[in-house]
């Protein structure tokens, strides 16, 4: 729907008979909180020290050493592991204001994601304003929405490809982070109509800020170090091809499982532009969190398997996850609350037969025939 300005309207959530749960369950997160903070304060500082750190020890590695191809093949591979360290443990909870008291020291840390190559601006935006508030909604959830080549939506657009999505897109997934690197930045930069622009403005300096970071990205991942060390082209593509391959695989192991799932709603709105639950019901009908609690997914990981309260208290750093999600759990229990959780390759499988379920168009026609 388009409002009298020429902007689109945002959906609207109805209220619920279960919001005095979600505020009870709100002073319990915010008491955890205020008990751990002490304990967990170094972590939540080391750690923003520690990963970028790293990626750029990394990197200065392969300049130093490089000549030997193993060793530049090496730390590319290391590279690719710790873009996706740095963007769990350091870019999402900076975008979110949960690192840092100031505000400004935070959102200085979001530019790492543009020294590693994808625009934070438009992540940003995609990912606070319309993920966050509109998660699985068709249209409005830039996450969830991807290449014209996957129909996750059920309500998505459909084209005949699609009717072999879940045999070709597992092969095409290790190209996620080049296609965010060299193509869906820019179609969001440059695409008329997309999802961004239904409410944002982008302003010209970002613009400059997309071309200024891009071309610093990738002249410092490939064009300097073949001027630098005794490689081919082929080499130093390879190397690159590695990080990509090993920062797609990765970052699709955390990405994939919470929302594109079967278990998952894909919500949408009414005639009236209005959903059917409310905001907290909304988060737990379209998240779901993934089973293990264990010192690498903890420390490493972000804890990214605590996905739910996540969504339900985005400005709390992810050290709190744990304890705030055993809280929930228990007023799950309490309350009658949708709450779920499964096994990691539970949740792929489920993701795979989505994209199966989602192959075909609908024909309420040829059904009731």
């Amino acid at each position: 729907m388009i409002s009298a300005s020429g902007k689109a309207r945002k959906p609207q959530y109805v209220r619920g008979n279960n919001e005095d749960v979600f505020q009870q369950l709100r002073v319990e997160a915010h008491m955890i909180v205020e008990r751990l903070e002490s304990k967990r304060r170094w972590e939540i500082l080391f750690k923003a020290f520690l990963f970028p750190f790293l990626y750029f020890a990394s990197w200065v590695c392969a300049i130093t050493w490089g000549a030997n191809p193993w060793v530049f093949y090496g730390c590319y591979f290391a590279m690719g592991l710790l873009i996706v360290f740095n963007y769990l443990n350091i870019v999402h909870d900076a975008v979110h204001g949960t690192i840092f008291r100031k505000k400004e020291t935070n959102n200085a840390y979001v530019y790492l994601f543009d020294l590693m190559g994808a625009n934070s601006f438009i992540w940003k935006t995609r990912h606070v304003r319309y993920h966050h508030n509109y998660p699985n909604v068709n249209g409005w959830d830039t996450d969830i929405e991807q290449s014209d080549l996957a129909r996750v939506f059920p309500s998505g657009g459909y084209s005949r490809i699609h009717k072999y999505q879940h045999l070709y897109l597992p092969f095409i997934y290790p190209l996620f982070l080049f296609n965010w690197l060299v193509i869906r930045d820019f179609k969001d930069f440059f695409k008329k109509n997309n999802t961004v622009k239904k409410l944002v403005k982008i302003p010209r300096i970002e613009y400059v800020k997309l071309f200024l970071f891009k071309g610093l990205f990738f002249f410092y991942m490939i064009f300097l170090p073949k001027l630098i060390l005794p490689l081919s082209w082929g080499q130093v593509i390879l190397a690159f091809v590695i990080m990509v391959f090993i920062a797609s695989v990765f970052a699709l192991f955390v990405l994939l499982p919470p929302h594109a799932n079967t278990e998952s709603e894909f919500p949408l709105p009414d005639e009236s532009n209005k959903f059917k639950h409310n905001w907290f019901m909304h988060m737990l009908k379209t998240t779901n969190d993934v089973n293990g609690n264990n010192w690498f997914t903890r420390f490493f990981m972000g804890c990214f398997n605590y996905h739910v309260v996540h969504h339900l208290f985005p400005n709390v750093n992810h050290v709190f996850y744990p304890e705030i999600t055993q809280a929930l759990k228990e007023f799950a229990a309490k309350h009658d609350l949708p709450y779920r959780s499964f096994p990691i390759l539970t949740t792929l499988k489920n993701h795979y037969l989505l994209l199966k379920q989602n192959r075909m168009e609908f024909d309420i026609f040829e059904e009731t025939m």
